[in-house]
């Protein structure tokens, strides 16, 4: 077994040595991506497709459960609706993929692809707003986006992607603020509930806002590296764009005004998120509410007669509300197949053998920690149920842990220099609020501020990058 294990392996490079280089490894063996004919753009292939669906079906619900309907806007923007708002259209220029030619003849406005949807809807939500009685307007899109980055990796930063972006519009200014932070919290139990990853929520400084926004606010995560993950975005843009657009009602008071708006979206990133949090030396380990299997059941000397037929009446008996597969194929041994799932980080694998027939139980191995245990085929069901959750809260407390413990706090900034390059990580510090200071931080340390928490510490009243006096805690890391 041990030969087999290492031998099935050797092509993944481990995490220690290079790895980014394991990271490609681990989604090329797994048959999550291809790449493209079209440089940057990737093929998402059905192992990989099922995880995004798993994350849709949960927070397409949760967006419902709060009163959001989905809708569907074109691929293509004007660009002169792109320019109506000057700082929106400034901070995606670089990365806008333009349209020029419709067939052979040239185009008399060029159309860009859209990067984000903002002037789109804002367009359209000024020809449908009337009255303070049409709002709130609740609105999401599952849609795919473009925006022509210089440098790809898949899932994690590619020139097209899949995301959802929620647009609302609101009468006041509170509201507006509620669905902001509701959004963010939604944001944060997916990343927790679903995906067992745990993130640090808060605000993002001016320099790193979205462009055009009031305030954003983010939910990030700590990466096996020790290098930070944007996970989720939610913007209060304020007036800005309805302002921009026109975008007017009746207010009560018999008055016109501009409503106020967010906008807010996740991405196929949260894959990449998923891998690089939880993965091994082995490949992937999927948390069990997302895996597309959650269960393997792998027959052992399957030609032997009762074995496969038992093997189905234990996928019959786990139910339909448990995503499983049997493996019984005739091509490969047992050990090729334990490695194979294991890679594909299914969380529970059921052996069932002659033997195991014979003394009523299965075998079942975790993926998680990698134990293996005799298990009585008598209440398999709830046996299995119960270890799916204690499998998920597992990843959950052990990510916690290995974020807590590349978290650390620092004297000044020649200390968070020294601390980056030896326990990459997460830094807490104090930061004076400035701009300067914050670019200064990225130019020597190519580390930037992932968030103003809302849960602040006080460490001082001095700036540590500084000596300014200063205004907030701060996470600090290299991020992806």
């Amino acid at each position: 077994m041990a030969k087999k294990e290492k031998a099935f392996v050797k092509d993944i490079t481990p995490m220690e040595v290079d790895f980014p280089q394991w990271y490609t490894d681990v989604i090329k063996k797994t048959d999550m991506v291809d790449y493209s004919p079209v440089k940057g753009f990737m093929v998402i292939k059905p192992y990989g497709y099922a995880i995004w669906e798993n994350i849709q079906s949960y927070m397409d619900k949760r967006f419902k459960d709060t009163g959001h309907k989905n809708m569907y806007f074109p691929l293509l923007i004007p660009e002169s609706l792109l320019k109506k708002e000057a700082e929106h259209v400034e901070g995606f220029a670089p990365e806008v993929a333009w349209v020029t030619h419709g067939g052979n003849e040239k185009l008399a406005e060029r159309l860009c692809v859209r990067p984000t949807s903002e002037t789109i809807i804002c367009s359209m939500y000024s020809k449908w707003l009337n009255s303070y009685r049409d709002l709130p307007y609740l609105y999401n899109q599952w849609c795919s986006v473009v925006r022509w980055e210089k440098s790809t990796r898949p899932f994690l930063r590619t020139s097209e992607f899949l995301w959802q972006e929620g647009h609302t519009l609101h009468e006041t200014e509170e509201e507006a603020q509620a669905e902001t932070i509701q959004m963010l919290n939604i944001y944060k139990e997916t990343a927790e509930e679903l995906l067992a990853i745990p993130v640090i929520t808060g605000r993002k400084s001016e320099k790193e806002k979205f462009a055009g926004a009031q305030a954003t606010y983010t939910m990030e995560a700590l990466m096996h590296d020790g290098k930070a993950l944007q996970a989720g975005t939610s913007h209060n843009l304020g007036q800005h764009f309805t302002k921009a657009f026109d975008i007017t009602f009746l207010g009560r008071n018999g008055e016109m005004q501009h409503p106020y708006h967010t906008s807010w979206g996740v991405s196929t990133r949260l894959i990449g998120g998923i891998i690089m949090v939880h993965g091994d030396n082995r490949g992937l380990v999927l948390p069990p509410r997302v895996a597309p299997t959650q269960v393997i059941i792998i027959p052992i000397a399957q030609h032997k007669e009762g074995v496969l037929d038992k093997a189905y009446e234990l996928k019959k008996a786990l139910g339909e509300d448990i995503r499983i597969e049997i493996d019984d194929s005739e091509n490969n041994s047992p050990g090729w197949k334990f490695n194979e799932w294991e890679m594909k980080g299914v969380p529970i694998r059921i052996e069932i053998g002659p033997r195991d027939i014979e003394n009523n139980q299965v075998m079942i191995f975790r993926r998680d920690t990698l134990e293996k245990q005799a298990v009585p085929m008598e209440g398999l069901k709830e046996t299995v149920t119960k270890l799916l959750d204690d499998i998920h809260y597992n990843m959950l407390e052990k990510a916690r842990r290995y974020r807590d413990e590349k978290t650390y706090y620092v004297e000044n900034f020649e200390d968070f220099k020294k601390k980056q390059e030896e326990k990459p990580g997460f830094a807490k510090a104090m930061w004076c609020g400035d701009r300067a200071c914050e670019e200064r931080i990225k130019a020597e340390t190519g580390a930037t501020i992932r968030c103003i928490p809302f849960e602040q510490e006080d460490l001082g009243n001095k700036c540590h990058f500084c000596g300014k006096e200063a205004k907030h805690m701060v996470y600090v890391a290299r991020a992806y």
